[in-house]
């Protein structure tokens, strides 16, 4: 397989191997085990982005999982859509997050990957889109 080689899930459009490690990383209960999903996933300098984080590397970005893991261990992060696009390296879906059986927070992310297929930078949103403004 190609650096970039991508895993196919039921049938869907082709997801980046990446993305796999990535929320495996997010959903890994064992601190310990959580740099080496990251290794698989992400770039050395890996820009993570949403309305509450930013991190650059993935020292940082472990950081922001072991706090989030730390705080809500119930939590279970999931890909909610099939991923879109492909065109220059970038792609977008929909994910949950979910404690205890209800839904918490709803959002997207886009994500570049690089030449390697390592994601090198995550830009995500939280919650559903705005309406359409006026006029």
């Amino acid at each position: 397989m190609s650096p970039v080689s991508a895993v196919s899930v039921h049938g869907m459009a082709e997801v980046p191997a990446s993305f796999v490690h990535y929320l495996t990383a997010w959903n890994e209960r064992d601190p310990g085990l959580i740099r080496g999903h990251l290794d698989r996933a992400v770039s050395s300098n890996v820009v993570f982005a949403d309305p509450a984080n930013h991190t650059v590397g993935p020292d940082e970005l472990e950081a922001l999982i072991r706090s989030a893991r730390h705080d809500l261990p119930e939590a279970d992060y999931r890909r909610v859509s099939g991923v879109d696009g492909g065109h220059d390296g970038r792609y977008r879906y929909r994910w949950e997050v979910w404690i205890d059986g209800e839904l918490a927070v709803i959002g997207m992310d886009c994500t570049t990957v690089d030449e390697e297929g390592r994601i090198a930078r995550l830009d995500g949103f939280f919650g559903e889109f705005p309406p359409i403004e006026p006029g």
